[in-house]
């Protein structure tokens, strides 16, 4: 039901019932609307809640979630014309939620304008069903049409239009509406669920055809683009109708009026006719109007209809038969495919498609439809309004959590879809600015109540700290600040909505309006903080109060500046963090570009040093702009980091003074005074670690202790440990107070030790992590994503890719960073170049840059616009006034040399490493890169959506692009992800219970969170997708395959709608999923499944990748599984040599890769080969498990069945030599143990290897024995000591169950 929060209005939340939203409404878990965007493995980070806290809340919260799941009941529904059916209902729905689901279902859904009664009466929409009297189990609700206004015929208009297009994928490939793209179906030919129980495992067998695609097979170097976006049959279009669109006759005269006609349509049937339809009150008719001719009378017949399907059903056979297989197809969709996004998806590349006429898409350009007039009638959205009242709303309980969450949720996507529109309408052109009379760089533009400025110098405001760079990278600090303050969320303090959007090279800030702050000069309006970067600095206690609050969690230090009077103020935030009193009371804190410390290492000040290890590297270094900052990530790992290094320093000095004392000191401690220290408490996180030190500064030695602890890693107070840092350090302008000098002194030394922190802890232990494999970054993307976890910024990529250089192998993380870097200096080349190419020029400029940037063609020539329509005489008086104004041909100059040239400086001057390269060419030869994936990175980063089709780049005749191939460009952007707190802890919790072994409650724990999830971001989201991807491997193991494979399908669906059809989540999602086919028997579903993850990695990285040999493992095991021995070897033997380059030669990896070829080649009789593997594994476990183990006799085993069997293979060949025909041949044996393992796949790295029955029951008892002893209050630490599996090679490993029967490494 896709539009289901419609009409949820934010401005009176007091209207509604606390609980009216709350619908964990299980019925329609699949169907509710919205997810979100933004970083992927949030739900992972489990460390920065600290799990301890969340185990004390959890019965609470259980507690709570029990109230709210009233049970459902079944209603009876009568419509019009169809047999009565009946409805699962829940008591907290609103009646609106059926009208949803009435306006979905396959035989109601043409239906818009009814009212729903019982016994007689009308159902209030916003009513609760619980408050409703007389309704109850079996209660008969009837389907009554109402008449139409001109509004609910728009309605009616835009809800048939959206039907008809239900199945057409042009909304996802335009980027409009939250729709994107889902291939799964493609694969599994429709739902698992089904299929699942009807193939039968015998007859599967001898219909596959195993064989894949060429370019999909080890060692192709074929990387089509085609494939990416397979044909979906069900999108071959059903036309309905050629024409529906409104008619010029519109709006009716005012005698018409009084008959009732409310608006006129005009139609085009598949048969040509032409025909003119009236709306009116009664509903749809013929009328008598031509294109010419205005006559308002009803046809004959007319067919007067309340719905238009039916009157269009009965002038139209084509139009009956065609809407009844498109609706039953609709319906056959699965949810997830259908459902909008929170946050719109952009696709890269789409093919060519028909622009169709449609009336809601033109009617929608032209109107601000963001005020969704049926949202709140009569106004545009009051943004600030909706947001900050959303942020005032309730949050005592869970229920009203659960609400307000729900709403910010909901408002903030609404907010970021509306600034999105807003900032392209103001690059196109299309809105008017404030100031129209200033230069373009410095207009601004107020629209559908959001404000938005260009991300240039105006004013000379950041001449200082490097003008246009610096007033580049404002906004995205801004954001981070807004982004902190609001996770903090601290009641009383408000943020300004605000979305950051760069394109067609320009960047945008989108901000929602403080009330009051345009009829007033911004000196007036300021009451704390700076408007002049700290010459003027003024103070306020209210403030001061509402920032204390935030200032432990941001660890941000209160301190003095000296304003222009010499007089010291107090400030708890940055100088340039202002502080504004609205029109409406709120107190507004805006520009928070500086809420982080300065980042040193791109700060050159004169008279400081930094630490050594800094030094060694090459910093300080000079950057763009002086607003550097350290991430929070980091500040927060630093903080962890001195926090153990401070409780081991109190620990140790507390020993020694404890062995220096005598026997009165030992009496001392009897009473109790340093006794705690003995176990420090390092569990706390450091947030609650203030009070950590309190127990045991009672006694003067042990306050000693304390005191030289807190200095030696720069505490701010004396008595217990408290890191925070000092924003205005190193501001240029901001002065100190005299008497603040020494802690000034002690802010300097922490910043350089939080820079050199970064420098030589945080790098370095990235690279360990992507040497050992536990971070496996496959594309630009991931990689980003796995320096931001650790706090590194991305302008020190080059820096990474130095320190990786050092290491003994240049893997595929390096060659991930190249790629990175050279997109990202691309990106920025780009950004400028674009800004002087005029609308006209644009696909022209593009597709030159492209080919300049990856195509072989060594001289590409720009195409100027040729003269399609270019006039001779241009006036030069009327030049347009859009931010790329001028008709400037300057980017047709530029050569693919020069280009390359330029990239190869830019990679020196930001990110101040060598590229050796002059060409595309030199660098795919130097760097091992692929041009296909250089293309996915520079379209994703710079918003180009491109031509699906076959691109020759090494052609040295002819460019790769022509401006044809250039389909669109897309907006960047980013903005502000609300969060689910309640869900995210219900989510830790049951990843801490499946951690401990308890699979049952960890799994009724995280369905709880999914609950949640579903109930605060609606159905789709990047969260839900994580909680439905583990629910589906916990079903696997306990052994709910369906299930198991139910989730995982939701899992893949969601993955591909949120993050991207490649993203290389959904390379995982499908891999997953494909086990779960193949442990459910759906042996060719699950090959197709494998063969496309395969696909989408090798365009997304390429061959050469850890992951690569686990889906060539998998795709081995299921092509031995069906006998296609020859290709099955291909994959294997592939994997086998991915893992020996990337895992050693003394890899348990590497030895089960040897076992699996083994078993190939024996099930080809080629005994020969598959000895020498076999021994080749087994003297890997010899050496690296001993004789003992179970692994290395199993190996030792197999390889004496092996030679037993070439000796009798031998024989018989002898045999057949010596007798001929008469020969009496020996049967060959079978392996038996080996062929038990039907049930084997390769998950994340781990070997789920069902190997002999007997090892699942163990793991079964093991299960229950735990559970008993949870029940009996056994520690974990005794359970683990005496559990039979930890023998057998069971590990229960973090976050995801990583359950290894025979551990792989």
């Amino acid at each position: 039901c896709p539009k289901k929060d419609k009409e949820f209005s934010l401005h009176k939340p007091e209207e509604f019932n606390t609980q009216n939203q709350i619908v964990l409404e299980l019925v329609f878990a699949d169907t509710s609307v919205m997810n979100g965007g933004g970083a992927h493995n949030h739900l992972e980070e489990s460390k920065q809640d600290g799990a301890g806290d969340t185990d004390g809340g959890e019965d609470s919260n259980e507690q709570e979630v029990i109230v709210i799941q009233d049970t459902g009941f079944t209603v009876k529904i009568q419509a019009p014309g169809t047999e009565p059916f009946d409805l699962q209902v829940s008591p907290q729905e609103m009646v609106q939620e059926i009208h949803q689901v009435l306006m979905d279902r396959e035989d109601t859904c043409h239906r818009t304008c009814f009212s729903l009664q019982l016994d007689g009466n009308v159902l209030d929409n916003f009513a609760e069903l619980k408050s409703i009297e007389g309704l109850q189990e079996g209660s008969l609700l009837k389907v009554v049409e109402e008449p139409y206004t001109v509004r609910e015929a728009r309605i009616h208009v835009r809800h048939i239009r959206d039907l008809l297009k239900s199945l057409d994928p042009s909304d996802a490939y335009n980027g409009v509406d939250c729709n994107s793209l889902s291939f799964l179906s493609v694969f599994t030919d429709g739902d698992l669920g089904d299929s699942g129980k009807r193939k039968k495992k015998g007859s599967e067998l001898e219909q596959i055809d195993c064989t894949p695609p060429e370019h999909i097979l080890p060692g192709s170097k074929e990387r089509p683009l085609v494939p990416l976006q397979p044909q979906n049959k069900d999108w071959k279009p059903l036309q309905c109708l050629k024409v529906l669109t409104m008619s010029g006759w519109n709006p009716p005269p005012g005698n018409r009026k009084m008959h009732g006609d409310l608006l006129y349509l005009y139609m085009v049937t598949v048969e040509e006719r032409h025909i003119s339809i009236t709306a009116s009150t009664r509903g749809f008719y013929l009328n008598q109007s031509t294109t010419y001719t205005f006559n308002p009378k009803p046809a004959n017949p007319s067919f007067l209809s309340h719905s238009l399907v039916e009157l269009l059903s009965q002038i139209s056979p084509a139009f009956k038969k065609n809407f009844t297989s498109l609706q039953k197809k609709r319906v056959q969709r699965h949810p997830f495919e259908r459902i909008a996004t929170p946050f719109q998806v952009y696709s890269w590349t789409a093919p060519m498609v028909d622009h169709a006429m449609d009336c809601v898409r033109a009617e929608d350009a032209y109107t601000s439809r963001l005020g969704y007039e049926e949202h709140i009638p009569g106004q545009t959205r009051d943004w600030n309004e909706e947001l900050q009242t959303t942020r005032e709303l309730a949050r005592k309980n869970l229920p009203e959590r659960l609400l307000r969450e729900r709403a910010i949720f909901k408002v903030h996507s609404d907010f970021a879809a509306a600034a999105t529109r807003g900032s392209m309408a103001v690059i196109d052109g299309n809105v008017m600015a404030i100031n129209p009379g200033e230069e373009t760089r410095m207009q601004m533009f107020i629209w559908n109540n959001i404000f938005f400025s260009l991300g240039f110098d105006v004013r000379d405001h950041y001449r200082e700290l490097g003008g246009d760079a610096a007033a580049h990278a404002a906004p995205t600090n801004d954001l981070n600040g807004v982004r902190a303050y609001g996770a903090v969320d601290v009641e009383g303090l408000y943020t300004l909505g605000t979305v950051v959007v760069d394109y067609r090279g320009y960047r945008v800030t989108a901000q929602s309006i403080i009330p009051g702050i345009l009829e007033r000069e911004q000196e007036q309006s300021v009451i704390y903080g700076s408007i002049d970067f700290g010459k003027t600095v003024v103070s306020h206690g209210k403030y001061l109060d509402l920032l204390e609050k935030t200032s432990r969690p941001l660890k941000v230090q209160k301190h003095n500046v000296l304003n222009e009077k010499d007089e010291a103020v107090e400030l708890c935030s940055s100088v340039e963090c202002k502080g504004i009193i609205g029109n409406d009371g709120r107190h507004y804190i805006l520009d928070l570009l500086r809420t982080f410390p300065p980042d040193l290492n791109f700060l050159p000040v004169e008279g400081e040093q930094l630490l050594p290890e800094c030094l060694k590297q090459g910093f300080p270094r000079q950057h763009r702009h002086r607003l550097a900052c350290l991430r929070q990530e980091l500040i927060e790992a630093f903080v962890e980091h001195r926090y153990l290094l401070f409780m081991k320093m109190a620990a140790l000095q507390l020993m020694q003074q404890k062995a220096h004392k005598d026997s009165k000191m030992a009496a001392l401690t009897e009473t109790g005074s340093p006794a705690p220290v003995a176990n420090p408490p390092c569990t706390e996180a450091p947030e609650s670690s203030g009070t950590s030190t309190e127990t045991i500064t009672h006694d003067p030695k042990s306050r000693e202790v304390v005191l030289n602890a807190c200095k030696a890693v720069g505490s701010i107070s004396n008595t217990s440990f408290d890191i925070r840092f000092n924003p205005d350090i190193f501001s240029p302008g901001v002065r100190f107070p005299e008497d603040s000098v020494d802690d000034i002194q002690k802010q300097k030394q922490l910043l350089k030790d939080a820079a050199a922190f970064l420098v030589s802890c945080q790098i370095p232990s990235l690279i360990k992590d992507c040497l050992d494999h536990s971070a496996l970054p496959m594309d630009g993307a991931t990689l980003t994503e796995a320096l931001h976890q650790r706090g590194i910024n991305v302008r020190y990529l080059g820096n990474v890719l130095e320190f990786v250089n050092k290491t003994p192998a240049k893997w595929y993380h390096h060659r991930i960073g190249i790629s990175e870097l050279i997109t990202r200096c691309a990106k920025h080349i780009f950004k400028t170049y674009l800004q002087g190419v005029e609308l006209s020029a644009l696909s022209a400029a593009v597709s030159h840059f492209l080919n300049c940037f990856l195509s072989s063609f060594p001289d590409a020539v720009a195409h100027l616009p040729a003269d399609e329509l270019v006039s001779r005489r241009k006036n030069r008086k009327r030049r347009n006034r859009v931010p790329g104004g001028g008709d400037n041909t300057a980017w047709a100059s530029l050569t693919p040399s020069e280009l390359w040239k330029n990239i190869v400086s830019e990679a020196q001057s930001y990110y101040h490493f060598t590229l050796h390269c002059e060409s595309a060419d030199q660098v795919v030869e130097e760097y091992g890169l692929q041009k296909i994936t250089l293309l996915r990175e520079i379209s994703i980063k710079a918003g180009i959506q491109i031509l699906i089709k076959e691109y020759n780049f090494d052609s040295r005749h002819k460019p790769t692009f022509t401006e044809e191939d250039i389909l669109n460009i897309f907006p960047v952007v980013k903005h502000v992800n609300p969060k689910a707190s309640d869900a995210f802890h219900f989510f830790q919790s049951g990843q801490a219970k499946v951690q401990q072994g308890f699979l049952k409650e960890g799994c009724e724990l995280i369905n709880e969170a999914l609950n949640l999830f579903n109930n605060v971001y609606g159905a789709m989201h990047v969260e839900i997708c994580a909680c439905l991807r583990l629910l589906a491997r916990l079903n696997y193991i306990m052994g709910d395959h369906p299930e198991a494979l139910s989730n995982q399908q939701k899992a893949v669906l969601m993955s591909e709608r949120v993050l991207g059809i490649e993203h290389p989540n959904t390379i995982q999602e499908y891999m997953h999923l494909a086990l779960y086919c193949f442990a459910n028997g759906q042996l060719s579903t699950a090959l197709k499944l494998l063969y496309r993850a395969r696909y989408l990695m090798l365009l997304v990285c390429g061959e050469d990748h850890p992951e690569m040999a686990l889906l060539d493992s998998n795709i081995g095991l299921v092509l031995h599984g069906v006998m296609e021995y020859d290709l099955s070897l291909r994959f294997l033997e592939n994997a086998l040599a991915i893992n020996s380059k990337y895992h050693g030669p003394r890899s348990l990896k590497l030895a089960l890769s040897h076992h699996l070829v083994a078993r190939v080649y024996e099930s080809k009789a080629e005994f020969r080969s598959a000895l020498q593997h076999e021994k080749e594994g087994y003297t890997i476990y010899k050496n690296q498990v001993g004789e003992a183990h179970e692994k290395t006799k199993e190996s030792s085993e197999y390889l004496k069945y092996l030679t037993q069997q070439a000796v009798a293979l031998q024989r018989t060949m002898n045999e057949i030599y010596k007798n001929g025909s008469n020969a009496s041949i020996m049967p060959l044996k079978v392996w038996i143990p080996f062929l038990l393992d039907t049930g084997l796949g390769i998950v994340g790295g781990i070997l789920l290897y069902r190997h002999i029955q007997k090892d699942l029951e163990n793991l079964k008892a093991e299960v229950q024995r735990r559970q008993q002893l949870q029940e009996s209050g056994k520690s974990m630490e005794e359970l683990s000591e005496d559990s039979p599996l930890q023998a057998s090679g069971f590990s229960m490993a973090p976050c995801c169950l990583k359950l290894t029967i025979h551990t792989l490494s």
